[in-house]
């Protein structure tokens, strides 16, 4: 899993770059344009421009790094405390002003009204592949930080409350952007099919627009905004830089070798610091070094269009859920569930083997093997489970 959490943090640092640059914009009140037609224009001509993507991307992992750096207690343990509570503050005060604007209510009806034409077995495994993502299985974080952990913390009861407070969050996160875009949209004669609610355009183009609407007060709760989305981005770049990093010293201890931490750290950073520049120069595909540029390759799929969606494809799309895969099989078939029984049993008094049995022999490689079937087919357009 080193390699894919390389990639992943190749474009997160891209992406935590670009929420510094238009927090910066909402200070200063730069990146509140007035024309909408010309705020897809910024955000090209920002990401176009190698040299300032870089910088920022650079700043971005410059705050990681600091934060890692610092150990556990020191740097990890200590940033966790201030930036968990802030997000949550944070997300409550976009979510009241979104769900007040006019037409918000609109939002909240498209956000969580079913609509069961759209429902389907891509649908359900997507939403399944976000949970890797979302949660980081497959990528080692939860391992890591699990061998942090007392011997006598009660595994099932923290693994309901991380899933839990996970599933609470995404939802917030859903009713801080959603409605406020939708509302905006509306009130510019727009419907709601018209209205760009994914991808980068959503954060940094529609959003954009919503702030400038809300007048003077559209700057601070732009900078809000994007101060939460950094938060995100930062809390995420940390526990993969962690995992990958222990993963090194772990491997050089095995071997009876003492590996000095910020070395690794180090050499890590500046590994994730080589990818990252391809995600930042390459402008989402508009520098002409894209995947499909340098390799000739005769596609219109979003996964070749630029190196983002590039390195989101191998390490999401297939890495991720392959790894989930391989590594049930790992555990229930080769390495025995009750070699595991003990690690459960050491703060729990319930009664979970054989639930736990069933769920890594048995249904968790058949839900990862579609879960990556539907992930090759959507990103190389197959359209198997349409």
């Amino acid at each position: 899993y080193k390699r894919q959490v390389f990639l992943i943090l190749s474009f997160y640092s891209g992406v935590g770059g670009w929420c510094i640059k238009y927090m910066v914009d909402a200070v200063i009140g730069r990146g509140l344009i007035s024309d909408p037609e010309l705020l897809g224009t910024h955000f090209g001509a920002f990401v176009s421009d190698g040299s300032m993507s870089f910088l920022y991307m650079m700043i971005f992992l410059g705050i990681t790094s600091v934060v890692v750096l610092r150990g556990i207690q020191g740097g990890i343990e200590r940033v966790a405390k201030v930036l968990m509570p802030a997000l949550f503050i944070l997300m409550l005060i976009i979510i009241v002003r979104g769900l007040t604007l006019p037409g918000g209510l609109a939002g909240l009806e498209y956000l969580f009204a079913p609509r069961w034409e759209d429902f389907n077995a891509s649908a359900l495994f997507n939403a399944m592949g976000f949970c890797f993502f979302s949660l980081s299985l497959g990528a080692g974080t939860m391992i890591t930080y699990g061998s942090y952990l007392g011997k006598n913390e009660n595994l099932p009861k923290n693994s309901v409350i991380i899933v839990i407070s996970d599933t609470m969050v995404a939802i917030m996160a859903g009713l801080a952007v959603i409605p406020a875009a939708v509302a905006n949209g509306i009130a510019k004669g727009m419907a709601v099919s018209e209205i760009k609610l994914g991808g980068p355009n959503l954060l940094f183009a529609t959003l954009q627009d919503v702030f400038h609407d809300m007048g003077t007060i559209g700057g601070i709760f732009g900078l809000i905004f994007y101060a939460l989305v950094l938060i995100a981005a930062i809390s995420s770049a940390i526990s993969l830089i962690e995992a990958v990093s222990v993963t090194f010293i772990d491997h050089a201890s095995a071997k009876g070798h003492e590996r000095d931490r910020n070395k690794v750290l180090a050499v890590v950073c500046l590994a994730i610091t080589l990818l990252a520049c391809l995600v930042a120069v390459d402008g989402l595909g508009s520098n002409g070094i894209a995947p499909k540029d340098l390799f000739h390759i005769n596609s219109k799929a979003d996964w070749c269009a630029d190196w983002l969606d590039f390195m989101d494809m191998i390490s999401e799309g297939i890495a991720m859920p392959l790894g989930a895969m391989l590594m049930s099989i790992m555990v229930g078939w080769e390495i025995k569930p009750k070699s595991l029984y003990g690690e459960i049993d050491s703060g729990y008094n319930g009664h979970i083997h054989g639930f736990y049995t069933f769920c890594i022999k048995y249904l968790c490689p058949v839900i990862m093997f579609f879960i990556l079937l539907v992930q090759i087919s959507t990103f190389f357009g197959l359209g198997w489970f349409n």
